[in-house]
């Protein structure tokens, strides 16, 4: 079997599914995976063909800004259609040369699904978020001034999607490019058990849980609860990372923050919390009693693939839908605010409370029951088949 897979350029969408395409090539399948320079060595690690998607005129400088894309819908668009013609002619010339079985791109990565219908391919959708449609789209709130910026700029986004149609992409509107149907094949890197209104999807979605990255470097626990806190690389919010090192100061407690660059300025630090650039996070979780986390999909899930209750801190209307989710299901508590008071009192409950370990334990088990790249390798394997394809 041969695969294009295309994904944009960011870790959260690109590091799930690392298993996978290696699952694949393991077995004798063909990936060529369209990404970005950056993401290059840990592609061919996994066995694919690296396809650079570097160096074409996407039209704007923040290409990769995954989180704007969750929060403004004129800046998706005009990412989609830009991202779409600049890499029309290159992604036509190798879908020519491949000639492959079937796309698979990332939920975001519109323009892989663009590029299926355009080429009259069968299309696979790599869901790293949880899957959205009208059921599980209220989990992400639009507030009144959104839908109605919404309204005012469909004139733009019109005028963006005729631009794709003049390429001979055959687009209809904006919610027939960024929303799958029940008919959509697509993988999804979560469980159904945390999955919102999983009973509202086909069976051509396949829940196949989160991908758990293997521990490469030992935490030692040193104290009686270990307090991990990272809310991931983009949020610099050094009031957040000050408050909560004097709340748990006092405390006793092991605190390991991850909080990227910039951590000069910490260099007063009580004996028991360390700040680091970055960590071995699976193995800090594996040692956690709870996590304060910006609810970034591949973190939350991570947090309670370990069993470890979370403090939620959501940044976009994506990580809202998870924090909501994690409540819904008593995994977690929400922080009311960064105060010192606030950030104490969550923490503590969610430690000294067992019900939110328990539910914790529940969201883990049905991850550790799903069947993970495995399931997804037969999936892909099954609809290569119905199309004649040889295994």
């Amino acid at each position: 079997m041969k695969i294009a897979w295309f994904c944009i350029p960011a870790h959260g969408h690109t590091n799930p599914t690392l298993g996978l395409v290696k699952a694949l090539t393991e077995a004798g399948h063909q990936i060529w995976y369209f990404s970005f320079e950056e993401f290059r060595e840990k592609i061919e690690n996994a066995g694919a063909t690296f396809v650079s998607c570097d160096g074409y005129d996407f039209e704007m400088e923040d290409k990769g800004n995954a989180d704007r894309v969750g929060k403004d819908k004129v800046y998706a668009t005009e990412l989609l259609v830009s991202s779409t013609l600049a890499l029309d002619e290159m992604s036509s010339r190798m879908i020519g040369e491949i000639e492959p079985d079937v796309i698979v791109s990332d939920s975001v990565a519109f323009w892989g699904k663009l590029a299926a219908r355009k080429h009259r391919l069968p299309y696979v959708s790599s869901t790293t978020t949880f899957a959205f449609n009208r059921y599980s789209s209220k989990y992400m709130k639009e507030s009144a001034g959104s839908i109605v910026r919404m309204l005012l700029a469909m004139p733009r986004i019109n005028r963006q999607l005729q631009r794709l149609r003049d390429k001979g992409y055959p687009v209809k509107s904006l919610l027939d490019i960024v929303q799958n149907d029940n008919d959509t094949n697509t993988i999804v890197y979560t469980s159904r058990y945390f999955q919102p209104c999983a009973d509202t999807f086909s069976d051509k979605y396949r829940f196949i849980g989160p991908s758990i990255r293997p521990i490469t470097r030992p935490v030692e626990k040193t104290a009686d609860k270990t307090v991990y806190i990272s809310m991931g690389t983009v949020n610099q919010n050094r009031q957040f990372y000050r408050n909560c090192i004097n709340a748990l100061a006092a405390t006793g407690w092991q605190v390991i923050i991850s909080m990227g660059t910039n951590t000069d300025r910490f260099a007063d630090l009580p004996e028991n919390i360390q700040v680091y650039e970055s960590v071995d996070q699976m193995a800090v979780l594996s040692i956690a009693d709870a996590f304060i986390t910006h609810c970034g999909m591949n973190s939350a899930s991570e947090g309670l693939y370990f069993g470890v209750p979370l403090v939620l801190f959501p940044q976009t209307p994506e990580q809202d839908a998870v924090a909501r989710r994690t409540e819904e299901l008593g995994a977690g508590v929400r922080l009311k605010s960064i105060s010192e008071e606030d950030v104490l009192d969550a923490l503590t409950k969610v430690i000294r409370e067992p019900q939110y370990r328990e539910s914790a334990a529940r969201v883990s088990e049905s991850f550790k029951a799903c069947g993970g790249a495995a399931e997804a390798k037969a999936f892909l394997e099954q609809l290569a088949k119905k199309r004649g394809v040889k295994q």
